[in-house]
């Protein structure tokens, strides 16, 4: 299964072969890379600063400052990140645009665009300015926001050939509650993640033969399932127990830990738009 922008509007497939012999896409194909270097810096530059402010409302990373510092100082870098995204990649775009109009990988980066934009501006940023406390408005926002995420999500893994990079999200979602989980408890959950790890490759690799994938699939998707249970689990768990801190309850870590990993979708569809 594919979910690309051709099979919703396949007339306009004349314009979108076209668009790289105008402007802007003719004159900036031939400094592709150039501007494509600029895509990634502005996705780091966001990315970054995005993960920074929402640790902060998970209570780690930096903790010697109040939420609300940390939005402060880091807002103008965010609203550069995401005017560099928007503006290379429709420059990218246009020069590429036959490859993106047939790809799944692209629908589940806009789809993350749209919903890490909404996240962040609508339920994160909010939330940090008002050291962790959750608005009604931003109650709403992140709601929408979520939901958009998931159909992202469900893009990425019903999609063929770029299925697996939902272990993109899954890796990231697995290093954030490992800094997230304090305790013993985190040592219990690394030990069982590891074990995990080590039980799949031996399943994966010496039981059944690597190129065997009618067994494969069905194996690597029942891992995904169980990786997913148990690093959402171990996070709820902790979410519940910890209650409401000085930064906020459980509401305020969920939205933290989904406008993350939000642009962590983004940045693994971009990754697998070569493939799809």
């Amino acid at each position: 299964m594919k979910i690309e922008i051709e099979e919703f509007l396949p007339h306009i497939r004349p314009w979108v072969e076209n668009l790289a012999n105008t402007f802007p896409g003719k004159q900036v194909k031939p400094q592709f890379a150039f501007w494509e270097v600029g895509h990634i810096l502005s996705l780091i530059l966001l990315g970054g600063t995005t993960i920074l402010m929402n640790l902060r409302l998970l209570g780690v990373g930096l903790t010697q400052e109040p939420p609300s510092e940390i939005y402060r100082n880091l807002r103008f870098w965010q609203n550069v990140g995401v005017v560099g995204i928007i503006f290379t990649g429709i420059l990218i775009g246009a020069a590429n645009a036959e490859r993106l109009y047939d790809s799944a990988a692209f629908v589940v980066k806009m789809l993350a665009l749209l919903s890490g934009i909404i996240l962040t501006y609508g339920a994160s940023r909010p939330v940090a300015a008002a050291e962790g406390a959750v608005s009604t408005a931003s109650k709403a926002w992140f709601a929408l926001g979520t939901a958009i995420f998931l159909l992202g999500i469900w893009v990425f893994v019903t999609s063929d050939l770029i299925n697996v990079g939902i272990y993109h999200i899954i890796t990231a979602a697995a290093l954030i509650v490992l800094f997230a989980t304090p305790g013993r408890l985190r040592w219990i959950y690394l030990g069982v993640l590891i074990a995990m790890i080590v039980a799949q490759f031996v399943n994966t690799h010496i039981l059944i033969k690597p190129d065997d994938y009618d067994h494969l699939n069905p194996v690597n998707k029942t891992w995904t399932a169980v990786f997913c249970a148990w690093i959402g689990g171990v996070a709820i768990f902790q979410l519940f127990r910890a209650g409401r801190g000085e930064t906020g309850g459980p509401l305020t870590k969920f939205i933290a830990y989904a406008t993350i990993l939000v642009w962590v979708m983004g940045a693994a569809a971009g990754r697998w738009i070569a493939f799809a």
